[in-house]
Protein backbone atom coordinates (compact mmCIF):
# COMPACT_ATOMS: atom_id res chain seq x y z
CA UNK A 1 0.00 0.00 0.00
CA UNK A 2 1.52 3.26 -0.96
CA UNK A 3 2.62 5.82 2.08
CA UNK A 4 0.12 8.60 2.51
CA UNK A 5 2.65 10.44 4.72
CA UNK A 6 6.56 10.13 5.74
CA UNK A 7 5.81 8.35 8.48
CA UNK A 8 4.60 5.56 6.53
CA UNK A 9 7.52 5.43 4.66
CA UNK A 10 9.03 4.71 7.86
CA UNK A 11 6.38 2.48 9.19
CA UNK A 12 6.38 0.32 5.82
CA UNK A 13 9.95 -0.54 5.94
CA UNK A 14 9.83 -2.15 9.71
CA UNK A 15 6.54 -3.91 8.42
CA UNK A 16 8.43 -5.12 4.85
CA UNK A 17 11.08 -6.07 7.17
CA UNK A 18 9.43 -8.20 9.96
CA UNK A 19 7.24 -10.05 6.96
CA UNK A 20 11.17 -10.14 5.89
CA UNK A 21 9.12 -8.72 2.05
CA UNK A 22 11.91 -7.29 0.08
CA UNK A 23 9.12 -6.20 -2.55
CA UNK A 24 7.36 -4.52 -0.32
CA UNK A 25 10.43 -2.84 1.16
CA UNK A 26 11.86 -1.71 -2.32
CA UNK A 27 8.15 -0.63 -3.32
CA UNK A 28 8.77 2.27 -0.56
CA UNK A 29 11.45 4.02 -2.64
CA UNK A 30 12.13 5.59 -5.94
CA UNK A 31 13.25 3.79 -8.83
CA UNK A 32 16.65 5.96 -8.37
CA UNK A 33 16.98 6.11 -4.98
CA UNK A 34 20.26 5.46 -2.70
CA UNK A 35 20.62 3.24 -0.28
CA UNK A 36 23.92 3.30 2.38
CA UNK A 37 23.48 0.47 4.82
CA UNK A 38 25.12 -0.04 8.46
CA UNK A 39 28.23 -0.94 6.86
CA UNK A 40 28.59 1.82 4.14
CA UNK A 41 27.63 -0.40 0.76
CA UNK A 42 25.88 2.02 -1.22
CA UNK A 43 23.07 0.72 -3.19
CA UNK A 44 21.75 3.32 -6.41
CA UNK A 45 18.88 1.86 -7.60
CA UNK A 46 15.00 0.66 -6.13
CA UNK A 47 16.07 -2.96 -7.71
CA UNK A 48 19.85 -2.84 -5.73
CA UNK A 49 17.74 -2.16 -2.44
CA UNK A 50 15.55 -4.96 -3.10
CA UNK A 51 17.77 -7.66 -3.77
CA UNK A 52 20.37 -6.77 -0.96
CA UNK A 53 17.61 -6.84 1.13
CA UNK A 54 16.32 -10.21 0.13
CA UNK A 55 19.90 -11.69 0.46
CA UNK A 56 19.76 -10.45 3.74
CA UNK A 57 16.38 -11.62 5.07
CA UNK A 58 17.28 -14.98 3.27
CA UNK A 59 20.84 -15.23 4.73
CA UNK A 60 21.08 -12.93 7.35
CA UNK A 61 18.33 -11.82 9.06
CA UNK A 62 15.18 -14.70 8.60
CA UNK A 63 12.78 -14.13 10.87
CA UNK A 64 13.74 -11.05 12.21
CA UNK A 65 12.06 -8.82 14.04
CA UNK A 66 12.32 -4.99 13.67
CA UNK A 67 10.89 -2.08 15.89
CA UNK A 68 10.69 1.47 15.74
CA UNK A 69 11.58 3.01 18.79
CA UNK A 70 11.31 6.51 18.17
CA UNK A 71 10.63 8.90 15.15
CA UNK A 72 11.37 12.57 14.14
CA UNK A 73 10.18 13.83 11.24
CA UNK A 74 11.27 17.66 9.48
CA UNK A 75 9.79 18.74 6.76
CA UNK A 76 11.75 20.38 4.21
CA UNK A 77 8.45 22.71 2.26
CA UNK A 78 5.41 20.70 1.29
CA UNK A 79 7.13 18.43 -0.76
CA UNK A 80 10.57 16.73 0.99
CA UNK A 81 10.69 15.33 4.49
CA UNK A 82 13.45 14.36 6.34
CA UNK A 83 12.65 11.49 8.64
CA UNK A 84 15.06 9.78 11.74
CA UNK A 85 14.17 6.47 12.94
CA UNK A 86 15.67 4.79 15.87
CA UNK A 87 15.12 1.28 15.22
CA UNK A 88 16.18 -2.03 16.78
CA UNK A 89 16.32 -5.48 15.54
CA UNK A 90 16.15 -8.58 17.44
CA UNK A 91 17.07 -12.77 15.40
CA UNK A 92 20.15 -11.77 13.32
CA UNK A 93 21.88 -15.05 12.39
CA UNK A 94 25.59 -14.81 13.15
CA UNK A 95 28.22 -16.15 10.59
CA UNK A 96 28.39 -19.22 12.82
CA UNK A 97 24.45 -19.64 12.84
CA UNK A 98 23.87 -18.22 16.56
CA UNK A 99 22.00 -15.44 17.68
CA UNK A 100 23.74 -11.97 17.27
CA UNK A 101 21.97 -10.39 19.89
CA UNK A 102 20.17 -7.20 19.63
CA UNK A 103 20.89 -4.48 17.07
CA UNK A 104 20.27 -1.09 17.39
CA UNK A 105 20.39 1.80 15.19
CA UNK A 106 19.39 5.41 13.25
CA UNK A 107 17.87 4.89 9.67
CA UNK A 108 17.63 8.29 8.11
CA UNK A 109 15.19 8.48 5.38
CA UNK A 110 15.04 11.54 2.50
CA UNK A 111 11.27 10.94 1.37
CA UNK A 112 9.72 12.96 -1.63
CA UNK A 113 5.87 13.70 -2.16
CA UNK A 114 5.22 12.23 -5.30
CA UNK A 115 2.55 13.58 -8.42
CA UNK A 116 0.02 11.40 -7.12
CA UNK A 117 0.20 12.39 -3.61
CA UNK A 118 1.78 9.63 -2.38
CA UNK A 119 5.57 9.50 -0.06
CA UNK A 120 8.52 7.22 -1.53
CA UNK A 121 11.97 7.45 -0.03
CA UNK A 122 14.51 8.82 -2.26
CA UNK A 123 17.81 8.19 -0.19
CA UNK A 124 18.29 6.24 3.24
CA UNK A 125 21.55 6.31 5.70
CA UNK A 126 21.47 3.11 8.31
CA UNK A 127 23.34 3.37 10.95
CA UNK A 128 24.37 0.73 13.78
CA UNK A 129 24.48 2.27 17.36
CA UNK A 130 27.74 0.86 19.16
CA UNK A 131 27.23 1.13 22.99
CA UNK A 132 30.04 3.04 24.33
CA UNK A 133 31.66 4.41 21.17
CA UNK A 134 32.51 7.72 20.06
CA UNK A 135 34.61 6.41 16.96
CA UNK A 136 36.16 4.20 14.87
CA UNK A 137 39.63 3.67 15.19
CA UNK A 138 42.04 1.04 12.62
CA UNK A 139 44.39 -1.12 14.54
CA UNK A 140 46.46 -3.22 11.99
CA UNK A 141 44.17 -3.16 9.18
CA UNK A 142 41.10 -3.89 11.41
CA UNK A 143 38.09 -1.51 12.18
CA UNK A 144 37.01 -1.18 16.12
CA UNK A 145 34.79 1.14 18.16
CA UNK A 146 36.37 3.38 20.92
CA UNK A 147 36.13 6.16 23.17
CA UNK A 148 37.58 9.06 24.24
CA UNK A 149 36.93 9.26 27.55
CA UNK A 150 35.22 12.72 27.12
CA UNK A 151 32.30 13.89 25.63
CA UNK A 152 29.15 12.53 24.66
CA UNK A 153 28.62 8.44 24.34
CA UNK A 154 25.22 7.42 22.29
CA UNK A 155 22.86 6.63 24.72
Amino acid sequence: MPAQTPQEVAHGFAEAWNRGDADALAALFAADADFVNVVGLWWTRREQIRRNHAYGFTHIFPGSTMSVDRMRVRALGEDIAVVHVRWSVEGQVDPGGGSAGQRHGVLVLVTARQDDGTWLAVAAQNTDLVPGAQTHVVEEGRMRADHYGAGPVPS
